[in-house]
């Protein structure tokens, strides 16, 4: 029986169900919630990182993107807000369009 310990979407149970198969599973507390969202943030991300097609690439971002909507209503944070904070970064730091990579900065 393999063993996942992780946050899975909403009916992955109903597909476990659906396959005749058994398993365990729990909810979540709400302080285990964003702590899992996270750890399953680094997962997809990695996923993203391995994708080889567009396809593939857009199914992960949309992993991604769900659990930021996940962990904005854990932290009790609307989109917008969110919103809010990504322009006031982007206007300050700039956003990624220019793709500069930086390689090294003089010493002082």
């Amino acid at each position: 029986m393999p063993v996942y310990n992780k946050l899975v979407r909403d009916k992955i149970l109903e597909i476990i169900e659906a396959d005749e198969l058994a398993y365990n599973a729990r909810k979540l507390e709400h302080n285990e919630l964003l702590y899992e969202v996270k750890a399953k943030m680094i997962e997809e991300a990695k996923e993203f990182h391995t994708a080889n097609t567009t396809h593939e690439s857009v199914e992960e971002l949309a992993d991604v993107l769900e659990l930021v909507h996940t962990a904005l209503s854990a932290l009790g944070v609307t989109f917008e807000e969110l919103e809010v904070v990504r322009q006031q970064k982007k206007e300050k730091r700039g956003g990624f369009e220019k793709a500069i990579y930086l390689v090294d900065v003089e010493d002082k």
